[in-house]
């Protein structure tokens, strides 16, 4: 985290238009105070690249972190200790810097020199008589959806460890919002949880902050070691200082409230139509990401192979593939407005296609058979816990012609030309 004032008033709005207010320093001797701010080390470069495009007379001026942290009265970090994550970076950006090459502004090499040693949770809340805490998650955990579903799985079982030893656990999750353009997303995905108290916008005052009794610190916890190391769930897990080895597989399961969510209209009237015909296969075959995609022709193909192939389904998708025109494909691209139309669309599939996207983490959810297409054979721990997904690999030839062990539910083709070989009747029998 980054303590820090402002040299200038400013508001800033998120994209929800949630305003997140700044003001000058008042009372600068007492440090306990509303207009001294705390966020995280991504979102802090965010504010002042928001700053500087306004004026140059509006900058921020960090502060020495252990001048606050060193009171007793301020609350606990839990989970792994981020401790003077400002001083740590800027005294051994030097280091990043060499003659040829200047890494010293590259999160990815910056988070080599933060602390990643694990600690104890039972530890660190082992020595309070307090039976009711408050706890604050400073920051984003992920920043893909994908990411933040399955963070939200390690955030509950983190919350239900608290309830062991405490009567009442309010959390609260402050986002990075400077210049976060999908922090109504990312809002909405926090705020359908039940265990979740308030999802709202950093910075955070330094006199909000002592209102909790503990932290969390989520400050470069995507750009550390153990987080590309382990799958989405056990990287948090390991974070908030709980041993993931320990914790049974079956409580690390992803959930999504949807009862406070109305969809449209049309949007409700399209799939009740839809699901009258029959049963519904979500094809999802592209990604943000062009490596993990289906080239747009073969997905094409695959398309029309689906549709001869399974006279009984309606094959539908949130995203338009070229060259299909029949009356068992339908395309809600237009329906799709947000992640909360997305997650209830695919609420309503019989099973699901998909690439690597968030499309799986969702569907495990409401206990989708899916098939997932990876094209990366390090990334098939993503879908460790995920009981009723099956894993296909599309290996690159060119690259290498070995051929690696997976469980019998994975099927193993090789990339590029053998996406052509990928064939639609294996993948229908995995989801059998």
């Amino acid at each position: 985290m980054v303590i820090f004032r402002v040299t200038q008033n400013i508001n800033i709005k998120t994209t929800d238009g949630t305003l997140v207010s700044y003001f000058k320093l008042k009372n600068p001797s007492n440090l306990i105070n509303d207009t001294l701010y705390i966020t995280t080390y991504e979102d802090f470069l965010d504010l002042k690249r928001v700053f500087k495009s306004v004026d140059e007379k509006y900058q921020l001026k960090v502060i020495e972190e252990t001048r606050l942290t060193s009171d007793k009265c301020f609350p606990k970090e839990l989970g792994i200790l981020n401790k003077n994550e400002f001083n740590n970076i800027i005294l051994n950006k030097k280091s990043l810097v060499t003659k040829n090459v200047n890494f010293s502004e590259n999160l990815d090499y910056l988070s080599i020199f933060l602390n990643n040693s694990n600690n104890s949770l039972k530890k660190q809340i082992s020595n309070t008589l307090k039976q009711d805490i408050k706890v604050a998650i400073l920051g984003n955990m992920g920043f893909k959806v994908g990411e933040m579903i399955s963070s939200i799985t390690a955030l509950r079982i983190f919350y239900e460890e608290l309830k062991k030893v405490f009567k009442t656990v309010t959390i609260d999750i402050y986002l990075n919002s400077s210049e976060n353009k999908q922090f109504t997303r990312d809002k909405q995905i926090f705020s359908n949880q039940e265990f979740i108290n308030k999802v709202t916008a950093l910075s955070i005052s330094v006199k909000k902050l002592y209102e909790y009794d503990y932290y969390v610190d989520t400050s470069l916890v995507t750009k550390n070691s153990y987080y590309d190391e382990l799958n989405y769930v056990d990287s948090w897990l390991y974070k908030f200082g709980i041993d993931y080895k320990k914790i049974e597989k079956n409580r690390k399961y992803n959930s999504l409230s949807l009862n406070n969510y109305k969809p449209s209209n049309a949007l409700k009237s399209k799939l009740n139509e839809i699901s009258l015909r029959g049963k519904i296969l979500l094809f999802h075959p592209y990604s943000a990401n062009v490596n993990r995609s289906i080239p747009k022709e073969i997905a094409s193909d695959l398309l029309k192979k689906m549709i001869k192939k399974m006279p009984d389904y309606t094959i539908i998708s949130v995203l338009q593939i070229d060259g299909v025109k029949d009356e068992s494909y339908v395309c809600l691209k237009d329906y799709s407005k947000s992640f909360l139309d997305y997650s209830y669309i695919i609420s309503w599939a019989n099973k699901i296609i998909t690439v690597d996207t968030a499309t799986y983490h969702i569907s495990d959810i409401f206990f989708i058979p899916t098939v997932v297409i990876f094209t990366d054979e390090k990334l098939i721990k993503r879908a460790d816990y995920y009981n009723n997904a099956k894993a296909v690999l599309v290996k690159d030839k060119s690259k290498n012609l070995s051929l690696f062990n997976f469980e019998e539910s994975s099927l193993i083709v090789n990339r590029f030309e053998a996406w052509r070989e990928l064939k639609i009747k294996q993948i229908i029998k995995l989801l059998d």
